[in-house]
């Protein structure tokens, strides 16, 4: 069943857009292999994807978006990741970018979607951005690394730090830059050991400019008083931006490692180790190990149930959470990777010889994993300090939350 608003966009339930997601699961497999030779997830699937309505989730109604939980948003990445990463890395960091774009002034929103509301978004958001401060914005160069999905997609958003002599505060200010294709190039270098197939390429700008309105601060993300706030009025749009993001880049690892139970016990129905009489299902360390799991990753999910609820909640209620949440949220998506290569890890190691086989569907999920906890998000080292160190009573030093 499907709710009809005035604005005439036809919304599907949770449920049936989950149920699309695993409709495309079904194919993700057979592709896989072709998908990590050639280091991209193939057109044909973003394209079932976009057609799906999957990437229009967390987009505005006034563009023709679902402006929908969270959750959901969730739910089909992880529904996608438990057939192929690849795939749901980038459909978490392309699909959340319209949530991004609606905090922009409604003049780069025009820009992006005017002509075409399925345009697509790629990211990268490392500070490296070059910036000179010129009449109505800026000229920036540089060059970008891990941009996933680019080829993908018709702009870009770039990560850089206007230094505090150009900045009105006199402090450093964080920004994302807003650019469209004919403005970079992508440099075509994406050769790794896990997530192979998310063509997560290098950007190079030379010299661009870039107006005001299509920049967008970090402190208007943190403070939820964005300049698209004035158009996209909907509560949604009133979570920090940053607990969406890293949320975007973590929350894969949790299907993966479902998917990688799901193919473990398909091999473990029918294995029988070497020098042993009985069969991997009567081990009593593959049972725990299997306990272990199905514990781990349900605990995963309701903990990003909650802490989105809440922020949600939070939203809807004009209620700001405390820096002690928020904190406490930004770690709770920190850990989910490490947590997932536990997981799997200990999987591939009970399926001994044949555990080391690229052929082995186990290994793709191994590798994948290894590959997402070097994203910056995904080191949780730094943000247990700083949750620890805020609940000693010190000052808060992270400000992407």
């Amino acid at each position: 069943m499907s709710v009809q608003y005035a604005s005439d966009v036809e919304v599907p339930t949770c449920d049936e857009l989950v149920a699309r997601a695993k409709e495309i699961a079904k194919v993700l497999k057979e592709r896989s292999y072709q998908a990590n030779e050639s280091r991209n997830v193939s057109d044909e699937t973003v394209r079932a994807m976009s057609e799906a309505g999957l990437f229009r989730i967390l987009q505005p109604k006034r563009w023709n978006g679902f402006e929908m939980h969270p959750n959901t948003f969730f739910k089909v990445q992880m529904a996608l990741a438990e057939a192929c990463m690849s795939t749901a890395w980038i459909y978490g960091v392309i699909g959340v970018h319209p949530y991004q774009l609606a905090l922009f002034d409604d003049r780069a929103q025009q820009e992006v979607w005017g002509d075409d509301d399925s345009v697509l978004v790629s990211s990268t958001y490392q500070p490296v951005a070059k910036i000179k401060l010129v009449e109505g914005g800026y000229r920036i160069s540089g060059r970008w690394s891990f941009s996933s999905g680019c080829t993908h997609c018709d702009w870009v958003l770039l990560g850089g730090m206007i230094p505090p002599d150009l900045s009105e505060a006199g402090a450093p200010d964080m920004r994302t830059f807003l650019l469209p294709r004919s403005d970079y190039q992508i440099i075509e270098n994406w050769d790794v050991l896990g997530l192979r197939a998310t063509g997560s390429n290098d950007i190079l700008v030379e010299d661009v400019f870039v107006p005001e309105y299509r920049t967008h601060k970090a402190l208007d993300g943190f403070l939820c008083q964005s300049p698209g706030n004035d158009v996209n009025k909907a509560p949604l749009y009133r979570i920090p931006w940053a607990q969406l993001f890293v949320r975007s880049v973590s929350t894969g690892a949790i299907g993966a490692a479902e998917g990688a139970l799901s193919e473990y016990l398909k091999i473990a129905a029918k294995r029988m180790p070497s020098f042993s009489e009985k069969g991997t299902v009567h081990d009593p360390i593959a049972q725990t190990i299997v306990a272990d799991a199905v514990v781990a990753i349900n605990e995963l999910k309701q903990t990003l149930f909650c802490n989105m609820n809440d922020l949600y909640d939070a939203a809807h209620e004009d209620r700001m959470l405390s820096i002690d949440d928020r904190v406490k949220y930004r770690y709770d998506s920190a850990v989910v990777v490490d947590r997932c290569l536990e997981i799997v890890t200990k999987l591939q190691h009970n399926l001994g010889g044949r555990g080391i086989y690229m052929n082995n569907p186990v290994a793709r999920y191994f590798l994948d994993l290894n590959a997402a906890r070097a994203h910056v998000a995904n080191t949780p080292s730094k943000f247990a300090y700083n949750l620890g160190a805020v609940r000693l009573g010190l000052d808060n030093q992270d400000f992407f939350i």
